[in-house]
């Protein structure tokens, strides 16, 4: 059964407060070719309004439905974002991408940097899980981490689009159930901070 506090979670997550500084990354989740538009729009605020110093993607080859570091450092170029506003976060040993692989990896990769601060960014229907991950990691490794929610600009509900490891096919609208799904699937696994702790960490978070 869902946390009675799932529904505060969500509107937490999907309209979080800003830190009261320059975060020193946002780490945009790999998405599939039919979603990526919604986090580099995101990435482009970020950087145009001096919230963050850099974006972080997944430093790969195509995978899983991700383009690949290179098409979407291109990609990014193509927005004005240039090289120094743009760092591959490596450590992502894996035959495959997953929200849990990529969030392992990026809280490694920001203790090995030394990063206290960071945006996590993913499209809409993806962040409340995308985000609860990070921060399940963070608060096992690293929980001097400060984790900022940013959702990606929402892109049309109705249109059909294919997401999680490339291998799911919805409108946008009908995705959103499957990622609550997920949610309780990966907490009851162990993946997955409950509902609680994650506000928790919201309500101390700095």
């Amino acid at each position: 059964m869902p946390s009675p506090l799932l529904p505060q979670l969500l509107f937490r997550v999907l309209c979080d407060t800003r830190p009261p500084a320059v975060t020193d990354g946002a780490y945009l989740f790999g998405q599939t070719a039919d979603n990526q538009e919604s986090v580099f729009a995101a990435a482009g605020q970020l950087l145009t309004a001096m919230l963050t110093r850099r974006v972080l993607l997944p430093h790969t080859e195509p995978m899983s439905g991700y383009p690949g570091f290179r098409a979407w450092q291109q990609a990014l170029h193509g927005q004005g974002i240039g090289n120094l506003q743009i760092e591959g976060v490596t450590g992502i040993a894996s035959t495959m991408l997953h929200t849990l692989i990529e969030a392992e990896a990026l809280v490694r990769f920001a203790r090995l940097r030394g990063y206290r601060s960071l945006y996590v960014v993913a499209p809409p229907f993806h962040q409340p899980r995308a985000f609860m991950t990070v921060v399940t990691v963070a608060r096992r490794e690293y929980p001097e981490l400060q984790l900022y929610s940013f959702p990606g600009t929402a892109l049309p509900w109705q249109e059909g689009v294919t997401h999680s490891q490339g291998q799911t096919r919805g409108t946008r609208s009908e995705l959103i159930h499957g990622e609550l799904e997920r949610i309780r699937v990966y907490h009851e696994k162990g993946d997955l901070a409950s509902v609680e702790d994650v506000l928790e960490y919201l309500d101390n978070r700095g």
